[in-house]
């Protein structure tokens, strides 16, 4: 057994980092709320998405209906890339929502009526081919004098700060009220569409931190992903950190073989951060390095991407880095927003971190330290078969919790709705390479189980501390991968291009490699070739490591009809929440609908209609009415099974 993370300029003196080092405010930060408030993306710091309101509970939570509609408007789906995905979770701060649109624009909300108070658009270029077109929330800040903030990141690469109260610009906030995230980059982006953002930035003390969304499966010299953090009333910048290491003093430089580190992208942290205020850390799960399905011209373990890094929120210096993937050759990022809670253990406390990986693996580990809390086994992974890779010998799988999602099936496990279905999967997964989870990608194709959007993806988890329980949604879906050759990489893809199975094409500049991948799913009613079901719902018993309940979760559009199918699940993309009447509430599948389940026994208590599926993860609040109110935004899911419409709609529940 070896752990293999690293401890890096390690800051902890008794478990605590030396106060000089703790990021000051004179102000309350917005994620210290009163009880009915949803001031961070993830309702506190560490991203628990419990609500302590118990107003909606176990006997009535049936009873609840649609109280109030908002539509934003902002459908759009552009000539030639994919539409913009509605994915957003509103903050709820001092009487007012707010609200944010894959199109940047920022809304605040009465929260009784969901009538807009005011509106801002960033007037983003629409049409620019954004490759993951969302915006998944706001961020909020409080000034030491008390000025209510609210921070958007917009898809093309903007942080933009507005006052609260009417929705202009905080002019003394960077250029007149922005920041172009484009500048500053080790490697810049070579098109306008190669770096977004997608996710809100995280607050600790004064600072604003955020990371970036870099194009994947481009180039070998994709944008670099540096973290940054930025002064939260100037805009000034505070400090950087690229997740590739650039100094050969960094014990990360040497996983990274014959300078690899100077040209190579990527690595960057697109997903939602935690921070720990008391202990002044900032906690950002990194993606894999450009390009993802060919590491040659990468080779060595290429430390800090694919890992959970804590970093000293007032220099930017890694506190320490736990890897969850080496040298990753998958897709396989840190998706999934990081969540702080406490283990309890042999007598005593333990500040612990939960995140979870699109290899469908949650990482369990001690907050301060990045030590495993219930071990960490380097089992032997395949080698790769392509000349000029070298894939890792071994792969960190944690002792608990087991694999969340399937990691291996066979041929003869296939599976189809009718014989022709069930053949042609059988067929197709039989001529590909099949050894696990790690197979690595091949010339002649790769079952990649899961595939690239997990396991686990950035719907992330909750946290009950009454229940002690960490519940959290994953996917059942298999992929091809495939590598070719550079000279034969074009006609492949116009051979290709329009046959079943929409193979997704991608040049890899800089090596000798193109990708092309695509999920498996059968080509008659084009569901998924793996087993059923497709998506579940899972708690685990937080202090032991071991699985309470695990549910399948939601329905495929489209297969109502069918009384087997009510098992069958659906992948899903949104997060749950939690409240302290014991209730857990998760949208997100392929279908329109949000549910509730007892979070101690997993049982469905309610399922709510929606108008289209909800690609977003819900929040709760106290209204000034006395009322407690369950919003969610659903967008649709674009080309899902079932003809779900893309939507625009947010939908806020109550009791009668």
């Amino acid at each position: 057994m070896e752990c293999r993370f690293f401890l890096v300029s390690l800051l902890l003196t008794s478990g605590l980092i030396y106060a000089a080092d703790r990021p000051q405010s004179s102000a309350p930060a917005p994620g210290k709320a009163t009880d009915g408030e949803w001031p961070v993306y993830g309702h506190d710091p560490g991203g628990q998405r419990h609500s302590p309101l118990k107003q909606i509970d176990k006997s009535n939570v049936s009873q609840l209906k649609v109280a109030w509609t908002f539509h934003t408007g902002d459908i759009y789906q552009p000539k030639h890339s994919k539409a913009a995905s509605f994915e957003a979770t509103p903050l709820y701060v001092d009487g007012t929502l707010y609200l944010s649109t894959p199109l940047g624009r920022v809304m605040a909300l009465d929260p009784l009526s969901g009538k807009q108070r005011w509106s801002f658009d960033p007037k983003i270029e629409k049409d620019a081919g954004y490759g993951d077109y969302a915006n998944r929330g706001l961020s909020a800040w409080k000034s030491p004098a008390g000025k209510l903030h609210v921070f958007v990141a917009t898809i093309d690469a903007r942080l933009i700060a507005l006052d609260a109260s009417t929705g202009e610009r905080i002019a003394s906030f960077g250029d007149e009220g922005e920041i172009d995230l484009r500048q500053g980059l080790r490697l810049g982006p070579r098109d306008f569409s190669d770096y977004e953002e997608t996710s809100p930035p995280a607050i600790i003390g004064n600072s604003v931190v955020l990371g970036s969304a870099v194009a994947d499966n481009q180039a070998v010299t994709e944008a670099s992903g540096e973290v940054r953090a930025y002064d939260a009333a100037t805009g000034r910048l505070r400090w950087s950190w690229d997740p590739i290491p650039q100094e050969k003093s960094d014990p990360a430089a040497s996983t990274w073989k014959k300078s690899s580190a100077r040209r190579t992208g990527a690595a960057n942290a697109w997903s939602i951060f935690a921070v720990d205020p008391v202990h002044g850390l900032v906690y950002v799960p990194t993606g894999s390095p450009s390009p993802d399905y060919y590491g040659g011209e990468r080779l060595g373990d290429n430390r800090y991407a694919n890992s959970i890094t804590a970093l000293n929120a007032s220099t930017g210096k890694v506190v320490w880095s736990f890897q969850t993937v080496h040298h990753d050759l998958w897709d396989y990022d840190v998706a999934s927003p990081p969540l702080l809670f406490d283990v309890h253990r042999g007598g005593r406390t333990i500040p612990a971190l939960a995140v979870g990986s699109k290899t469908a693996h949650l990482f369990i580990l001690n907050r301060l330290t990045g030590q495993p809390i219930f071990g960490i086994d380097e089992k032997p992974a395949p080698k790769s078969t392509v000349p000029g890779e070298e894939a890792s010998a071994t792969q960190p799988v944690p002792v608990l919790p087991k694999p969340l999602a399937r990691q291996a099936m066979t041929a003869d496990e296939a599976w189809g709705l009718d014989d022709g279905d069930r053949n042609w999967c059988k067929s197709e997964i039989s001529k590909l390479r099949n050894e696990g989870v790690f197979t690595p990608p091949s010339l002649e194709g790769t079952l990649a189980i899961p595939g690239n959007i997990g396991g686990m993806n950035w719907s992330g988890a909750a946290f009950d501390p009454e229940q002690d329980l960490l519940v959290l949604p994953s996917s059942n879906l298999v992929a091809e991968v495939r590598l070719i050759p550079r000279e034969s990489f074009e006609s492949e893809r116009g051979k290709n291009r329009d046959l079943q199975g929409n193979f997704e094409f991608a040049p890899q500049r800089g090596t000798p490699y193109g990708m092309a991948r695509k999920f498996l799913v059968g080509p008659h009613y084009h569901l998924p070739c793996v087993p059923p079901p497709w998506g579940l719902l899972t708690a685990i018993k937080a202090s032991t490591g071991e699985i309470a309940w695990q549910i399948p979760l939601g329905q495929m559009a489209g297969t109502e009809v069918l009384p087997q199918a009510k098992g069958w699940g659906s992948p899903s993309l949104g997060g749950p929440i939690t409240t302290a009447s014991g209730i857990t509430f998760i949208a997100g599948t392929i279908e329109a609908a949000i549910h509730a389940f007892d979070t101690a026994t997993g049982k469905e208590l309610w399922k709510g209609h929606l108008p289209t599926s909800a690609r977003a993860t819900p929040m709760t609040f106290l209204g000034p009415d006395g009322k407690q109110y369950l919003v969610i935004c659903a967008g649709g899911h674009e080309g899902a099974p079932g003809g779900l419409p893309l939507g625009d709609e947010v939908v806020a529940f109550a009791l009668p």
